[in-house]
């Protein structure tokens, strides 16, 4: 858990809104120990052939069928185990994005995908490394982008000795669309496939590249995408903002707002559906 926290801290740091291209450049100053650990790990095992054997172990929503709040409830057993007076629980840092979303008047859709965005961290729970829930994103099966935070952690990827996998395009066409592009693995996909059949289309792009950060922060990787995917980038990015900087706002009166999430599940989801 304490890798998740702060990989979490990490990101909002390294985006943090008005920060110089100097101290943007500079991300390793922003990494403790801990977060350099992580991406070392993450850089090294994240592989083509592991992404596709995670995606048939988990994409194909065998586990059960849940509601929405049984795991958002699972997902709150996850305690920081480094710190026993952590501020919120997992819900209510949920509710700290949805909540700064609907504040400004965007409409419930959008608001759902930030209450839902990090429910695919139950990965944790299911018995996943860190490594293979949280980080940056990045496709696999083809070159490694410069602007991937610890790009030099790639040397050690066994994926950076295949030739195939090391072209531009790799193992893709050009401007095949994301839909056809294999991303490192993570709790953005399994939230998406979770997800996929009751949300709008914007929404689903929201959960499944919101960490996405070399695309939708630097604009690598235009050379997969088609124009749709460049549209619905636009999206991603709206939310993304809600999701870097809503950590820290005011804590939520889970009591007071369970009304209207309650509300709002059930308007786009059935009482259990497949995880």
């Amino acid at each position: 858990m304490k890798q998740l926290e702060d990989w979490d801290d990490f990101v909002a740091a390294r985006y943090r809104e008005g920060k110089s291209e100097e101290e943007f450049r500079n991300y390793k100053a922003d990494a403790n120990p801990t977060v350099t650990e992580f991406y070392r790990q993450n850089h090294a095992y994240q592989t083509f052939e592991l992404v596709v054997e995670k995606k048939a172990q988990y994409c194909g929503l065998t586990r059960g069928k849940k509601s929405i709040w049984e795991m958002a409830d699972y997902l709150n057993t996850l305690v920081d185990d480094s710190d026993p007076d952590t501020d919120l629980t997992q819900i209510e840092h949920l509710l700290q994005t949805s909540e700064a979303i609907r504040n400004d008047g965007h409409p419930r859709w959008f608001v759902l995908a930030g209450f839902l965005h990090d429910l695919g961290k139950v990965l944790c729970l299911y018995g996943e490394p860190q490594w293979a829930v949280v980080g940056d994103t990045f496709p696999v099966g083809c070159a490694y982008s410069e602007e991937i935070v610890f790009p030099e952690f790639f040397a050690a990827n066994p994926d950076r000795s295949n030739r195939a996998y090391q072209s531009k395009c790799g193992v893709y066409e050009p401007n095949c669309g994301l839909d056809k592009v294999h991303l490192s693995f993570g709790h953005d996909e399994y939230i998406f496939q979770v997800t996929r059949a009751y949300v709008p289309e914007e929404a689903q792009y929201m959960l499944r590249y919101h960490s996405f950060y070399p695309a939708h922060k630097h604009g690598a990787y235009k050379h997969l995408m088609n124009e749709h995917d460049g549209r619905m980038m636009e999206w991603v990015q709206k939310f993304n903002a809600y999701d870097l900087y809503s950590k820290g706002r005011e804590r939520p009166n889970i009591q007071a707002v369970l009304p209207y999430y309650q509300d709002l599940v059930s308007e786009f989801f059935p009482e259990k559906i497949d995880w």
